[in-house]
């Protein structure tokens, strides 16, 4: 069962499509190359929330559908829930 989506490779991020529990092994896929990846979850995500796919670190971009979608403002783990509290727009 997928339990995460990654619309291409180079993206930093992929957006659950299930809830995923702190410790749980998800299972995704590349949508680009329809190549499987699986990580730790290491926090819980919720449905439709995103999860990093490589560990990254203050200031790096944030890729998702392949497009810069803001700067990490606070160190990130693979496996760790990406949202409001670590990822900010460049807009402002």
């Amino acid at each position: 069962m997928i339990q995460f989506l990654v619309h291409c490779k180079e993206d930093s991020v992929g957006v659950a499509t299930m809830d995923c529990k702190s410790g749980q092994l998800i299972k995704g896929l590349f949508m680009d190359t329809q190549e499987p990846i699986e990580l730790e979850a290491k926090m819980d995500i919720s449905l439709g929330h995103k999860v990093a796919v490589c560990d990254l670190k203050e200031g790096d971009t944030v890729f998702k559908y392949g497009h810069d979608i803001g700067r990490v403002v606070g160190d990130i783990k693979k496996g760790e829930h990406v949202h409001v509290h670590n990822l900010k727009t460049k807009r402002w």
